[in-house]
């Protein structure tokens, strides 16, 4: 049964215009960030870890939390219009399938995000001319980026499921990014779920361990993937089995 609803969000990504955000927003952050790096380079001079502290500058805080905003949207798009939330209650699907496929479905979204981030740092570095080795940390900043993103993703489809509304999510969104960056100056980024993705990515600190306990780390996104599951069962249980 989760299959069959995983095949259906799979079908209403083919042909969507939701790939071209996928295609599009991440080059916006990168050619921003690899400007900012040329422009100050004799102030950044650590090479690829200065470069990548200039992407992830752009990325982890504005960019890629409204990309992924999107990404929810558009997964709950359909069923807010032409009343589908009612076709959608009275189907023989458990209400958590309903959550998990799209939660799935956007978490795959990250992942080809998080690779495509990482593709354009490769090339924004080599056209900035850096003869040093890419950073062999690469993978593991992009993998525990994609967490964090998970962590948003899972967010962000509950404040879909209440909020019926496109853009105002993705405006959510982006406004959790900025105030990631105020929380994790603070110090309290491990406990805020949009700081997640900039903690993941060692975006203030490239060149040395997480600012928190990997084990915190893992901990966290885990608490926060239970709660939104379990929020969005509820909600869709109490809420959205009443047709509207």
């Amino acid at each position: 049964m989760l299959f069959r609803t995983l095949w259906a969000e799979r079908m209403k990504l083919r042909h969507s215009p939701v790939w071209l955000a996928f295609i599009i927003l991440p080059v916006l952050p990168a050619i921003m960030g690899t400007f900012n790096y040329l422009q100050n380079i004799d102030i950044l001079q650590d090479q690829w870890y200065s470069l990548w502290t200039q992407h992830t500058l752009f990325t982890c805080y504005f960019f890629l939390p409204a990309i992924i905003g999107v990404y929810c949207s558009y997964l709950c798009r359909l069923e807010h219009i032409n009343h589908n939330w009612n076709s959608v209650m009275t189907a023989p699907v458990p209400v958590a399938y309903i959550y998990l496929s799209k939660l799935i479905t956007a978490s795959v979204m990250v992942l080809l995000t998080q690779i495509w981030i990482g593709v354009l740092f490769v090339v924004s570095g080599m056209l900035s001319g850096l003869a040093a080795p890419i950073p062999p940390e690469l993978p593991e900043w992009l993998l525990y980026g994609a967490v964090g993103g998970i962590v948003i993703c899972a967010l962000q489809l509950c404040i879909s499921f209440v909020i019926r509304s496109f853009a105002i999510p993705v405006g959510i969104a982006l406004i959790g990014g900025v105030v990631g960056l105020a929380a994790l100056v603070k110090g309290y980024g491990v406990w805020f779920p949009y700081s997640l993705l900039c903690l993941g990515m060692r975006a203030n600190h490239p060149g040395g361990p997480m600012q928190c306990s990997t084990e915190q780390f893992v901990m966290n996104g885990i608490f926060y993937l239970i709660f939104c599951i379990m929020f969005a069962v509820v909600w869709l249980k109490k809420r959205d089995v009443v047709a509207r």
